[in-house]
Order: structure tokens, then C-alpha cells, then sequence
């Protein structure tokens, strides 16, 4: 029989390890819904995109060696109301949209799910919830002592960018998104994406361990314009490390429209359709037919800027 996991999966935690786990000790096939965008941002202050989440999810279920069928979830129940016989697996939370999921069933003359329900996992004397983990109360583990890295952004992308890196280095950490001025125009030219990063990184710091600022800036290069990201990370010494993603070329009807004072963003949106599909893929998943993505490029610059402080000095 099926198992069936339903959630937003904002940031993956032990919680959601455990339902995982235990959707594939009931059964070998397990789908995972994962909520829209739309309906994930019902009640939320901020949420990854999907494609991040889904990302996440994939990552986890392939660590297990194991494969799962991961589909968009618009409501609360999704196919769990109408599907054959299986098991629903819920944290102790959610166990009330369970118990009504069997009510709808019943009303449909269908057998009852089998309902797993997973306790409430928790670290230090802290339930572990994405929301805390994003906003940086506590790290993925539910760590309120962890390293802590301020990111000079609210967009989750960068800072989930941040948080990949800085976890493959150092571990256990909390990521603290962090409203800052970057001192330079919305589009930054040349010199001014540099300047844009430092500047990030420095009003971030405050009394973190690490301050990180990323900042996109377009440059003109053998005769067309390419986009070069840049990470600034800056410490309590003051010591600053700089690195860089690799560039790209914009196409030369966006080029020209980001030469005449549009930002990048604004001329991707009319010269190529002005729907969400942008915000969420950015410039680089739209020209590259999703080789690679805005997430994948970020971590080039965050662990470029990290090379100087993981020098082996002789």
C-alpha cells in the first residue's frame, strides 16, 4: 500500500526526517504533497519557493537511497481524500487533518487511511518548526547556541544559499536574514556590485559570528554585457573575503534595455513575459532552460568567498 506525506517542507529538519523515514518503513511506495506557493504562503511571513523546496526534498530522499513522487499539494487533503487504501503519515500537529481526511472518505463510502502519527520531534527542550529555523531563533537542529551567520537579505534564495555553505563547512549553524542598505543603485554596474556586497556584509554583522552580503551586477565584457555575482563575508576582525559566481551573457534585447536604466528583472519581464516564472527560476533558470538555477549560482559566490578562510597556511 501507499504512504502518503502532505507539508510545506520550508526548511528540512529532523521533524520532517522522521515522517520521511517512516513513510518508507510502511511502504516503498511513498508520495510526498508539497504545497504550492500559494497555499504555503497562507499564514506565513516567508517561505522558500517551491522549486527550492521540492530541491530539498529530492536531496533527503536520494541520501536514503530511495525515490519518492513528489507532487504540488493546493489544499489541505489533495488526493488522500479520494485515493486507494493506504497509510497517512502526520506529526502529532497535523493528526487532526488526518482524522478529517477519513471523515471526507467516509462521506465518499471509501475505506478509512491508516493513519502513522509521528511525534513532535524536538532538540535542547525546543519543538523543531521550519518558521524559527528561517527566521534564525535556532538552527536546522533546533541549536538556539549555533555559529551564528547574518545574511544582508530577505530574499530566501540567497539566504538559503547561505545556509547550504555555511552547513557544509562549519556544520551546525542559525542563518539570520537581516533588512540592509546596499549603498548602490537597484542595478549595479562593474565596480558597484563589489561595493554592494561589502557594504551587505558589514551593516548584516552586527554581533554575529559572520556577516555575508551578495549583490548581482551586470558588466560589460568582450563587446556584450555578462552578470557576475559577487559574496562579500566580513567577520568581527573586519576581515574581509570576496568571491565571485561565473558569469553569464544576457541576450542582447535584454542588454540593451538594462543599458537604457532598466534593472535586470524589469527587462527580463518584458522581454520575456512578465509572469512569476522569473521570481522564482531568475534570470539564469529562464536563459538556461533550467541548467542552472538562481540557488546553484548564489552558493558559487558564497563558497568562493569562503576560499580564503579555509586556506590550509603553511
Amino acid at each position: 500500500m501507499r504512504a502518503v506525506i502532505g507539508g510545506t517542507f520550508n526548511v528540512i529538519h529532523d521533524g520532517h526526517k522522521a515522517l520521511i523515514r517512516r513513510a518508507f518503513e510502511l511502504s516503498d511506495d511513498v508520495v510526498i504533497g508539497l504545497t504550492t506557493d500559494e497555499m504555503a504562503s497562507v499564514g506565513r511571513k516567508r517561505i522558500n519557493p517551491y522549486y527550492l523546496r521540492m530541491k530539498g526534498l529530492i536531496l533527503f530522499v536520494e541520501s536514503m537511497r530511495k525515490h519518492a513522487d513528489i507532487v504540488p499539494l493546493s489544499d489541505k487533503y489533495g488526493d488522500a481524500v479520494t485515493m486507494e487504501k493506504g497509510y497517512l503519515v502526520v506529526s502529532k500537529e497535523t493528526e487532526g487533518t488526518a482524522l478529517k481526511i477519513n471523515k471526507i472518505r467516509s462521506e465518499k463510502g471509501l475505506e478509512p487511511m491508516f493513519i502513522s502519527v509521528i511525534e513532535m520531534v524536538s532538540a535542547g527542550g525546543n519543538e523543531i518548526h521550519a518558521t524559527k529555523i528561517l527566521s534564525g531563533e535556532y538552527s536546522r537542529t533546533g541549536d538556539k547556541n549555533a555559529m551564528s551567520v547574518a545574511v544582508g537579505s530577505m530574499n530566501q534564495v540567497k539566504v538559503e544559499a547561505v545556509r547550504t555553505v555555511m552547513e557544509r563547512i562549519y556544520g551546525n549553524v542559525r542563518v539570520i536574514p537581516a533588512v540592509v542598505e546596499s549603498g548602490v543603485p537597484d542595478q549595479p554596474f562593474g565596480p558597484e556590485t563589489y561595493d554592494g556586497a561589502v557594504n551587505r556584509a558589514r551593516a548584516a554583522l552586527g554581533e554575529h559570528k559572520l556577516g555575508v552580503g551578495i549583490e548581482a551586477g551586470v558588466f560589460e565584457m568582450y563587446g556584450h554585457l555578462y552578470d557576475v555575482q559577487h559574496c562579500a563575508v566580513v567577520d568581527r576582525n573586519g576581515t574581509i573575503t570576496v568571491g565571485m559566481s561565473s558569469g553569464f551573457r544576457y541576450p542582447d534585447k535584454v542588454a540593451d534595455l538594462v543599458r537604457a536604466g532598466m534593472t535586470v528583472g524589469d527587462a527580463m519581464a518584458k522581454a520575456y513575459g512578465g509572469s512569476s516564472r522569473g521570481q522564482k527560476e531568475g534570470a539564469i533558470g529562464i536563459l538556461s532552460k533550467g541548467q542552472l538555477d538562481r540557488k546553484s549560482l548564489t552558493e558559487q559566490s558564497v563558497t568562493a568567498a569562503m576560499v580564503p578562510r579555509l586556506w590550509d597556511e603553511p
